[in-house]
């Protein structure tokens, strides 16, 4: 028979009260871990970004500019970001970044529990972080307010509470919305729609499924990089395209047809080539005006003046010019070698001119990979051209031995493109600069502007900052002033030699072909670009008055009152010299050159509208009579080439001594403008017989030719030219025995200051 313990009741009752004491000291340490995460969790709540400051929170934003027809030309931006709607957003691309980043996006409430315990699950196994488990909330928390570089615990739990409180307080929308705008994806570039314009020239609407799956990859950080790491890139949107057929969004062939298409980049950078030293003008003219601040984080909306067409007319017309000067120098070889400069092997070498299209046309660097005696095999990206003894025949050679060797960089120009084949001419990069500006007439806007050969290798704008010897460019201010003295064109001057002394120094200014034709005419004087009649003139209306009239017409700089500034020795701004040139066929009114029609805050409110600034400088029939002279210099003399625009044209060519400057600046009815070349250093000379109109002018009539294509021919009003009026006048003197072809500035002649120069 059985019988309970005489202590079972002890062993009951010490059971128990060891069991309470576990349970007491279990509720204990819950009680303790509890409070310490309470208190955890107070001191990271009361230390977390109040999430209101996201009702004002305003991303940095790019400031646009635009063209005359509202194109974008260039931005600024201290991070790329154009901003998107909820509804601007595809729903292709809404797929995309959900399959890959936060498949249960529309269903947690910031946090994705399964997801949590699955990817701590997988880095448990496999002994490593193979996997993450952040929300797009929690992406837009960390984006917003933390730092990105922390990986402490202490920043997830923050990262954490953030996104709940984002979720209680914002929409799915909102929060997918700000989530495109913010996240970064690489190169500079802010949110889906700077991105999809960067890689791809299109907008977020445009892209096609396979471009939508790549911004989507592009997502986990620059380990993904299509232009740093394209294989990376390839496999991880192939990835997207999976997941989108796994998940039902797209149908399995869709996904493989898809993946089978390449990454396809047409990386979006040559809007900012267009016209860069225009767009660099527009920046500092904002930045005096509203602040750095505002320019690169506020994202204005700036109207400018630039023609996009007359911009790329001018960018050609420049680099062919100063590519042509080189040719006429002829070869100077010394070029830089991969292989010697150890910069890369034959095969894996890419250069920055291969990642932009080619066009005919285009001065391209191309990679010297064979060369024989008959041709040289070389490589542009991904085409491989063949040159040939006819596309270096203007160097004086046939062998390309003699130029080239394996691994050299050579610049050429593109001749034709068909497919991957491509047809060259050998060319060498300019060290001669140039500018080009053009302006429009009746506004006093600057259609176009080229400031370089490169804006990369070189930032110094020449249009606007470039102070140059103007030459026999600057005549015309001279005739201007004899004729506000009552001097009309068939007044005659003597075309002699003459000495004249300033100070202690003897003076004696010399014609550039070294030729005297007598008494001549204004108009014969003006047309042939004597330089005795110039000077002579000056003296008879006196230097003063002379710089009084350049003073109207805006020109600014130093001008020193010397006889010589009559044959141009001071130095001026082109962007100014051509302004003036304006005055002409603006019947004697000057508008001060603006580069920006208007301004708008990012929302369209205004800020500024340009209301040109007009000057009378002069009276309306004298401005026609020089219109008339300049019209002379063209039928007749230094600038007889621009007669190959074929309709109503005037100017004036202009030639430095030692030839170290050569101007053109010209004009139609509508449009006025002026062209420069030089070294920077103005101690180089361009070379004998590199005159106004043989460096310059074709420049301005390559431009002025493409520009006028098409259009209907102008007329000069109320102008009646010269050769009409002449038949009323007995004075015969304006036929010599020649026509100088270019007779500008002369060299200095031995015992005599230059005549480009003032005397000492």
């Amino acid at each position: 028979m059985f019988r309970w313990p005489n202590n079972w009741l002890q062993v009951s009752q010490g059971g128990r009260s060891a069991l309470g004491r576990f349970l007491f000291v279990v509720l204990l340490l819950c009680a303790i871990a509890g409070g310490a995460g309470a208190g955890l969790l107070f001191v990271y709540q009361s230390d977390l970004p109040q999430i209101y400051e996201l009702e004002v929170y305003r991303p940095d934003v790019i400031t646009e500019l635009y063209s005359d027809d509202g194109r974008v030309i260039g931005s600024f931006a201290l991070q790329r970001r154009i901003l998107l709607q909820y509804d601007q957003i595809p729903q292709v691309l809404k797929e995309a970044i959900l399959v890959i980043e936060d498949q249960h996006f529309e269903r947690h409430w910031g946090v994705d529990v399964p997801r949590v315990f699955q990817a701590a699950w997988r880095n448990l196994t496999q002994l490593r972080k193979a996997e993450g488990a952040s929300t797009l909330t929690m992406q837009l928390a960390g984006l917003l307010f933390l730092d990105r570089t922390d990986k402490s615990f202490r920043r997830k739990l923050q990262e954490t509470l953030l996104a709940i409180q984002i979720e209680r307080h914002y929409s799915k929308e909102q929060i997918l919305t700000m989530y495109c705008n913010q996240i970064y994806l690489g190169h500079g570039n802010y949110g889906f729609e700077a991105a999809a314009q960067f890689y791809f020239g299109k907008s977020v609407h445009q892209l096609a499924l396979h471009e939508a799956a790549l911004l989507a990859a592009i997502i986990r950080g620059p380990r993904y990089s299509p232009l740093l790491h394209p294989d990376r890139a390839l496999a991880r949107r192939n990835l997207v395209l999976r997941r989108m057929a796994e998940e039902g969004k797209i149908k399995p062939e869709m996904a493989h047809a898809a993946s089978q298409k390449p990454l396809d980049l047409r990386v979006e950078s040559a809007r900012d080539e267009l016209a860069p030293y225009f767009v660099e003008a527009v920046r500092q003219d904002l930045e005096r005006k509203y602040g750095t601040e505002a320019v690169h984080e506020r994202g204005l909306r700036v109207y400018t003046t630039l023609n996009a067409e007359m911009q790329r007319a001018a960018n050609r017309a420049l680099r062919d010019g100063l590519h042509a000067y080189e040719r006429r120098r002829g070869w100077r070889g010394g070029l830089v070698n991969i292989l010697e400069e150890k910069l890369g092997s034959l095969e894996q070498y890419r250069h920055e001119d291969w990642r932009r299209p080619l066009s005919v046309g285009d001065y391209v660097t191309a990679l010297v990979m064979e060369v024989g005696p008959r041709f040289a095999s070389l490589r542009i990206g991904q085409y491989r051209v063949r040159l040939t003894p006819e596309g270096m025949a203007w160097t004086g050679r046939r062998d390309p031995r003699q130029l080239l060797k394996v691994g050299d960089l050579a610049t050429v120009r593109i001749v034709a493109l068909e497919g991957q084949q491509a047809q060259v001419e050998l060319e060498q990069k300019p060290r001669v600069q140039g500018a080009l500006v053009a302006i429009e007439n009746t506004t006093g806007a600057v259609k176009a502007m080229v400031g370089g050969y490169s804006f990369a290798e070189s930032k110094f704008n020449r249009a606007t900052q470039a102070l140059r010897q103007a030459g026999s460019s600057f005549k015309p201010y001279v005739y201007v002033a004899a004729l506000e003295q009552g001097y009309t064109p068939f007044d005659t001057i003597v075309d002699e030699p003459f000495t004249t002394i300033v100070g202690n120094t003897t003076y004696a200014p010399q014609n550039y072909d070294e030729r005297y034709e007598g008494r001549i005419t204004l108009r014969r004087a003006l047309a042939g670009s004597r330089n005795v009649p110039a000077v002579k003139l000056a003296a008879q209306v006196g230097v003063e008055n002379v710089v009084h009239t350049a003073r109207k017409f805006g020109i600014s700089t130093p001008l020193p009152a010397y006889l010589s500034l009559a044959l141009g020795a001071a130095e001026m701004l082109l962007l100014e010299h051509t302004s003036a040139f304006t005055v002409f066929p603006n019947d004697g009114v000057r508008l001060e050159p603006f580069l920006i029609q208007r301004v708008t805050t990012y929302e369209g409110a205004p800020l500024e509208e340009a209301r040109p600034v007009a000057h009378d400088v002069i009276q309306p029939d004298i401005a026609r009579t020089m219109v008339a002279l300049l019209r002379d210099v063209v039928e007749l003399g230094t600038a007889r080439r621009a007669r190959e625009l074929g309709r109503p044209v005037a100017g004036k060519t202009g030639t430095t001594n030692k030839y170290t400057d050569a101007w053109f600046l010209g004009f139609t009815p509508s449009l006025t403008a002026g062209v420069w070349v030089g070294y920077d250093d103005p101690a180089i000379s361009l070379g004998r017989g590199e005159t106004g109109a043989r460096a310059a002018l074709p420049i301005w009539l390559q431009f002025m030719k493409d520009v006028c294509a098409g259009k209907p021919i102008e007329e000069f009003p109320n102008v009646v030219p010269l050769s009409t009026l002449a038949l009323a006048h007995p004075v015969q003197v304006d036929t010599p025995d020649h026509v100088p072809a270019d007779a500008e500035t002369p060299a200095a002649q031995p015992g005599h200051p230059p005549t480009g120069s003032p005397p000492p």
